[in-house]
């Protein structure tokens, strides 16, 4: 297996040689990716039946969505060995979270934000290529200064994430501390799940040098450490998982007094960029391809929102993601970005998180951040599909399309029960969560919104 400090090697020669280079190494990735697919694979067998034998070009590929994936999920990883059921088996556990699924493979969940649940793993040549790819965002984002900075503090972190389950974020760190990796030794995870007091508590008291998490809630945080009940002085803060509009950018970046870092992820990629001090996010264009189109899979030209975005990854083979529509709108900058970095960029118009408000049961009010929602309700196994709207100030309706066989009183006595002890421990115990008859419903361009704030 190549090292993760030869594929940094590679990427650091790509960069330097320009467009070409890369372009080069994009070809060549996607042809050998396509023919393992096609050998390992049954789904991409059959998908690809009629295609040229060597194909260089992915537009010439169909669209894959999760949904079509999961569905045939055995047919569709590169391991006999793996099937959905076995997976599921091994994610009821919540104990092992970042445990190597079979001896081999790190297991991630999806967070459910249009509505489906998605499992993906990761083998070793894959995280190889990953740890290579955050390597060159770390060292085009970070200082000597700021380096030193965090090395003097042992690179000591809190990532502020959800916790239940085997979301990316958390499985990634544990199976990290596990491995016994200098930098996770010295991490420490936050929930996500908890009341904004408590976060506060806890991370006066550890004083991470590097702050992480969903933007959502760092933004929240931000807004304590302006109020002063939060005093932290981290070096870098890193934004995951949703953008922030420029507003709520420079207000995080002048409440920490931090360089703020924007990272754009997902599962099917853990790494896809890293923002440059333009605000602009740069793609490992040696590693993946990301293709904006309209609603109908035509291409949109630089300089246009995309409707969505397909994403080709070229470095993960226990279940290749290929020109798989992600959901994301993006903005394709049409010419070479002024900070220098040669490597494309992009802005997400469609990933920014909105806040749910609701009144304290001491007058006052409290935000509470989507996932918080998202994560309780992917946590119950008989859930195929869902989707909560805020109707008004105190009243949360729930649409639920349950699994086959779900017992749907119970399914809902658990998903009422949960959301009330929610919004308890927020200190709101005046919403009214209403049961929906009506499915979860599609926005005109056809996802689903897990999460409906009130207008």
């Amino acid at each position: 297996m190549t090292s993760t400090f030869a594929l940094v090697r590679d990427g650091r020669l790509a960069v330097r040689q320009g467009p070409a280079a890369l372009a080069r190494r994009q070809q060549e990735r996607l042809a050998a990716m396509v023919h393992f697919a096609r050998s390992r694979s049954p789904y991409y067998r059959e998908l690809y039946r009629t295609l040229p034998e060597r194909v260089e070009d992915p537009t010439l590929l169909p669209v894959t969505r999760k949904e079509t994936l999961m569905a045939r999920f055995d047919d569709w990883v590169t391991d006999p060995e793996v099937t959905l059921d076995r997976v599921r088996d091994f994610i009821a556990d919540p104990a092992r979270v970042g445990e190597p699924f079979l001896g081999k493979y790190l297991v991630s969940t999806t967070s459910g934000t249009t509505g489906h649940r998605g499992v993906f793993l990761l083998d070793d040549r894959a995280a190889a290529v990953i740890r290579a790819l955050s390597l060159r965002a770390a060292r085009r984002t970070l200082t000597p200064s700021r380096t030193a900075r965090m090395l003097l503090h042992r690179m000591r972190s809190a990532h502020v994430v959800a916790t239940s389950g085997h979301l990316a974020a958390h499985a990634v760190i544990a199976r990290s501390r596990t491995a016994g990796r200098l930098h996770a030794r010295h991490s420490r995870v936050l929930s996500v799940h908890s009341p904004l007091p408590e976060l506060v508590d806890q991370l006066n008291r550890y004083r991470p040098v590097l702050l992480a998490g969903y933007a959502s809630v760092i933004a929240l945080l931000a807004g304590e450490q302006l109020a002063g009940r939060l005093r932290i002085a981290p070096a870098v803060v890193s934004l995951v998982a949703e953008g922030l509009g420029d507003r709520e950018h420079r207000r995080v970046r002048s409440a920490f007094g931090a360089h703020v870092v924007n990272t754009y992820a997902c599962n099917e990629s853990l790494a896809l960029g890293y923002s440059c001090p333009l605000g602009w996010l740069h793609t490992h264009s040696d590693w993946l391809i990301l293709e904006p189109v309209d609603s109908d899979h035509r291409p949109v030209p630089p300089g246009q929102e995309s409707f969505t975005v397909l994403l080709t990854c070229l470095g993960r083979w226990a279940q290749p993601i290929l020109r798989y529509d992600l959901g994301d709108s993006v903005l394709w900058r049409p010419d070479p970005c002024p900070c220098g970095d040669p490597l494309p960029a992009v802005k997400v118009r469609g990933r920014a998180a909105d806040l749910l408000s609701f009144p304290r049961r001491d007058g006052g009010s409290v935000r509470i951040v989507p996932v918080a929602f998202e994560t309780l309700l992917e946590s119950l196994p008989d859930i195929d599909l869902f989707q909560i709207v805020q109707t008004t100030s105190t009243t949360l309706r729930v649409r639920i399309r349950p699994a086959a066989g779900a017992d749907q009183d119970r399914l809902w006595t658990a998903v009422r029960t949960g959301l009330a002890a929610l919004l308890t421990d927020h200190q709101t115990d005046q919403v009214r969560i209403e049961r929906a008859h009506e499915p979860p419903e599609q926005s005109p361009g056809g996802k689903y919104r897990v999460v409906i704030p009130c207008p």
